[in-house]
């Protein structure tokens, strides 16, 4: 077997370093090694990064049962041994064939609707000169939409407990040193509810038993009429004729809440930032939603050029998931002239394929015209992955960050209270911006059209 080279430090530092700095020291790494670096035991399911589009197509190109997952074991801590993002196989292709219609065609107008009215309440409570957290209000905005979207629920006790143990949830894994909770089994110490892993268990046994009460209740009393994505999980059958267990359900639910919460709300916060911090990037967005006519709908909306490249070049700059699902090679397999044994670990590292110089010039330069004057390839731009294992949520996750920022856009004036660089911190499983970036409402805009349009 011929492997990248990298470092030789020792495991618990390099996990540290994952866990506290994962950025940094990727960016360390890439400009030691280059396009690829190998992590972990080179003798015992060796990681090989790799971030050059060649090698990123070759694995999305290969034979899927070439592989099984490989992603570790703080995401099932999270989501269920059940989940589309755990398994691997005939299973995760079962699982994908169930899950794919909710989040496409004319379902997509139903959510576009719900999107912009939730993101209009939202907005119903700011008052001029108030100073908000961006990601607290852009969390408030994606959580109710995902809790409507996959549930249906709009109001009532169990959407408020949800609404709340979510929170709570994800909270108690948020930072730095409470994610390492998740990477470290040996700090897993259930001490009582007052200790750090007692809280995240017992919140995690409450929000069960709300999902399986909702499942059970509904499969009584199935209403084929309802449009939400439980309701058509319900309903969905394989090929063969079975639906999906009540723990299937669970974990695809959780999946669904955790996943279309958490990082469509860093990205808005993302997006948000970087149009108010850059000037010239505002005005020729607000120029672009003034166009938009009184009788259009959300999709002419999601299809505006400009805006659709301000949030591509969002996810470019800070892929929230910053690698590809990990893929565990079950035969050997050759890529880009390296000879892998079974048992390896694949992963296109997203983030530094997002900053290569040859693909994206001036790469740490917001430049959302890029997207406007090239089309990239899937191995080149991936910040939802690719190949069989991409993220089932792309469509919708894009189409909301596009009307939640034309919503807010069109109707206020606001500004960044504090004019500085952004740095991303550990959060769960992911990365995201810090809560304290703020901003200031500093009045409405004149021009409101999109209000009468969403």
């Amino acid at each position: 077997m011929k492997l990248p080279d990298g470092p030789r430090i020792p495991p618990w530092l390099e996990t540290i370093q994952l866990i506290v700095r994962p950025l940094e020291f990727f960016d360390e790494l890439g400009e030691r090694y280059g396009d690829a670096f190998t992590l972990g035991d080179r003798n015992n399911s060796p990681v090989v990064y790799l971030n050059h589009p060649q090698g990123i197509k070759e694995i999305f190109a290969a034979d899927p049962n070439l592989f099984g997952s490989a992603s570790p074991i703080h995401v099932e801590t999270i989501v269920g041994k059940h989940s589309l993002a755990i398994t691997d196989g005939e299973l995760h292709q079962r699982q994908r064939r169930l899950l794919m219609p909710p989040f496409h065609g004319e379902r997509m107008r139903a959510y576009g609707q719900l999107i912009c009215d939730i993101t209009e309440q939202v907005m119903a409570k700011w008052t001029i000169g108030q100073v908000f957290s961006v990601r607290s209000v852009m969390q408030e905005i994606t959580l109710r939409v995902i809790l409507q979207a996959v549930f249906g629920l709009h109001q009532g006790q169990r959407y408020e407990q949800l609404r709340q143990l979510l929170g709570s949830f994800l909270d108690a894994v948020s930072s730095t040193l409470k994610a390492s909770l998740l990477f470290i089994p040996a700090l897993r110490w259930d001490l009582g509810a007052w200790s750090p892993w007692g809280q995240f268990v017992r919140l995690r046994q409450q929000i069960d038993q709300l999902l399986y009460s909702e499942i059970h209740e509904r499969r009584q009393s199935i209403e084929a009429s309802r449009t939400d994505i439980l309701t058509l999980l319900l309903m969905a059958r394989d090929d063969v004729g079975q639906p999906m267990s009540d723990v299937e359900l669970r974990d695809q639910l959780l999946t669904l809440l955790f996943a279309g919460h958490e990082t469509t709300a860093s990205a808005l916060t993302l997006a948000l930032y970087w149009i108010h911090y850059l000037p010239e990037v505002k005005r020729k967005l607000e120029s672009e939603i003034d166009t938009i006519r009184t009788d259009a709908d959300p999709s002419f909306i999601a299809r505006l050029p400009y805006l659709t490249a301000v949030c591509q070049e969002t996810l470019r700059l800070h892929p929230i998931a910053f690698q590809t699902n990990p893929r565990k090679l079950k035969a050997p397999l050759e890529i880009m002239s390296y000879q892998f044994d079974p048992g390896t670990i694949l992963v296109g590292l997203t983030y530094l394929t997002h900053k290569r110089e040859d693909l994206y010039p001036q790469p740490t330069r917001f430049h959302p015209e890029r997207f406007l004057t090239r089309q990239f390839a899937p191995y080149e731009y991936l910040p939802f992955g690719g190949g069989n294992r991409s993220c089932i949520g792309m469509a919708f996750a894009q189409f909301e960050m596009k009307l939640v920022l034309a919503k807010i856009l069109s109707y206020w004036q606001l500004a960044l209270v504090e004019q500085r660089p952004v740095k991303l911190v550990r959060h769960t499983v992911a990365v995201a911006p810090p809560n304290s970036l703020r901003m200031l409402v500093n009045g409405q805009r004149q021009s409101q059209k999109v209000l009468s349009v969403l």
